[in-house]
């Protein structure tokens, strides 16, 4: 089990640094360390998504939820995906007082810059230099595959964490299955532009079909 403190200080040290081949080089050794089930939620944390459609937190929430720290181990990665999925699906009469205390309760578990990484992560103000373009390279350089074969997959397939999954998984193999799929957008950060469109169709070859 990944604890969300390897992935805080993997951030923080992306952060620290101005070197690109330095930020990728510290992303793929945490991608290399993951178990299988953690590698779309390390990926999605780390280019600042939660991986969930709605938490229903608000900027009041998340700085009111009482959070004193419990102590303990940090907690684990899948853990802290579980608490935002229940976090997410708190609904009905008393929900904003309910979410507070479960989010509270999620926070307590983890340390002072664990707990600064979950608030900016909900609040979408995750902004450390591992967004898209060098999370994919280091997606590539982690399962030793071409960079550009991770960057079709991803931008025909609309998101790096099931990429990410499938690469490190299954390697090159993995990554065939992601195709141009109708009303999929694609991965607009991630795409290049052709001379025409036959240079187009000869760089995405049978995923244009």
């Amino acid at each position: 089990m990944t604890a969300l403190s390897e992935l805080v200080t993997t951030s923080e040290r992306v952060s620290a640094t101005a070197s690109r081949l330095e930020k990728i080089a510290l992303l793929a050794q945490l991608l290399r360390r993951l178990q299988a089930d953690e590698v779309e939620i390390a990926v999605s944390y780390l280019t600042g998504d939660t991986g969930h459609a709605r938490l229903g937190v608000g900027p009041a929430s998340v700085f009111v939820a009482v959070a004193p720290r419990a102590g303990g181990e940090s907690p684990g990665l899948l853990q802290v995906h579980t608490a935002l999925a229940e976090l997410g699906g708190i609904a009905g009469a008393g929900a904003v007082v309910r979410r507070k205390q479960r989010l509270g309760q999620l926070l307590a578990l983890a340390s002072d810059d664990e707990q600064a990484f979950l608030r900016r992560l909900l609040l979408g103000e995750l902004r450390q230099g591992a967004l898209e373009g060098v999370m994919l390279e280091a997606i590539a350089h982690a399962a030793d595959l071409p960079v550009s074969a991770v960057r079709r997959a991803a931008l025909v397939g609309g998101g790096l964490p099931a990429v990410a999954h499938a690469a490190l998984s299954e390697g090159g193999a993995g990554l065939q299955r992601f195709a141009l799929t109708l009303f999929r957008p694609l991965l607009p950060m991630l795409a290049q532009p052709a001379a025409d469109v036959g240079e187009a169709l000869e760089v995405l070859g049978t995923a244009a079909l």
